[in-house]
C-alpha cells in the first residue's frame, strides 16, 4: 500500500486552477472564523499576485478545518505552504526554468517539504533535460528524502540516474528500489547507495566457449 502512495505522489500531482477556485469564503465559510478566512484570502490573494497556485493552499486550510486543527494553526500552516511555493518559484528560475507550471511548483514546493533545501531543488531542476519531465524528477528526489535518504544523497543519485541516460520509468523507479533495500535492514542512505543502475540490468552475454568445444547437445 505505501509502495502505492509513492508512485502517485511522484506520479501525480495536486493541481488547480491558479484563480477559478480562490473563492476561500465560498469554500471555508461557517468552517473558520471569519477573522481567519478574510486572513486566509488574503494569502491566496498574495498567492495569485505572485503568478503561484491557489488550490493547494484553499485544500491545506480545508485539511485543517475538517480535522479541527485550531484556527490560528490552520492559518500558519496555510502560510507556511505559501512560504514553500514561494521559494519553489524562486528555486526552479535561478536553474532556468523561466515559467515554472503549477505541477512544478508543487513538486518543488514537495521538495522542499520534505527536507531539501532551495539549493539543491535549484541544483537538481537545473539538470533535467528531456526525456525527463521537472515535476516527476522533483517528486523522485523528495520521496527519497521522505523515506530517510539525506538531502545530498537523494540529489546526487538523481542526478546519477539523469547522467547514465537511464529511462526516465527506471528514474521514477528509484524510490521503490530505496524501500526494498530498507525492508532487507539497510538505513535508508545505504540503500539509496545501492539503489543505482537501471531497474531491470540486461543478462549477462553468455561466456564464450574455447576454439573446437562447441556446446554439448542434449539426448
Amino acid at each position: 500500500m505505501r509502495s502505492a502512495v509513492l508512485v502517485l505522489l511522484i506520479s501525480t500531482g495536486i493541481t488547480g486552477p491558479i484563480a477559478g477556485q480562490a473563492d476561500v469564503r465560498g469554500r471555508l465559510g461557517g468552517r473558520l472564523p471569519a477573522a481567519v478566512v478574510a486572513a486566509l484570502q488574503q494569502v491566496v490573494d498574495s498567492a495569485i499576485a505572485k503568478g503561484l497556485p491557489a488550490e493547494p493552499l484553499i485544500e491545506k486550510a480545508v485539511e485543517g478545518s475538517a480535522k479541527g486543527v485550531e484556527p490560528a494553526r490552520v492559518l500558519a500552516a496555510v502560510r507556511a505552504v505559501l512560504g514553500r511555493l514561494s521559494q519553489s518559484a524562486v528555486s526552479l528560475r535561478s536553474a532556468g526554468v523561466l515559467r515554472p507550471d503549477t505541477d512544478a511548483l508543487e513538486a518543488g514546493a514537495f521538495a522542499l517539504n520534505a527536507g531539501l533545501s532551495p539549493d539543491q531543488v535549484q541544483t537538481l531542476a537545473a539538470q533535467v533535460r528531456a526525456p525527463y519531465a521537472l515535476a516527476p524528477t522533483l517528486r523522485v528526489a523528495a520521496t527519497l528524502a521522505a523515506l530517510g535518504v539525506p538531502g545530498n544523497d537523494a540529489v546526487r543519485l538523481v542526478r546519477d540516474e539523469l547522467d547514465a541516460g537511464h529511462a526516465p520509468g527506471d528514474v521514477l523507479d528509484l524510490p521503490r528500489r530505496v524501500q526494498m533495500g530498507m525492508a532487507g535492514g539497510r538505513s535508508a542512505g545505504q540503500a539509496a547507495g545501492r539503489a543505482g543502475g537501471p531497474a531491470h540490468p540486461s543478462p549477462e552475454p553468455p561466456h564464450a566457449l574455447p576454439p573446437g568445444q562447441g556446446r554439448p547437445h542434449k539426448p
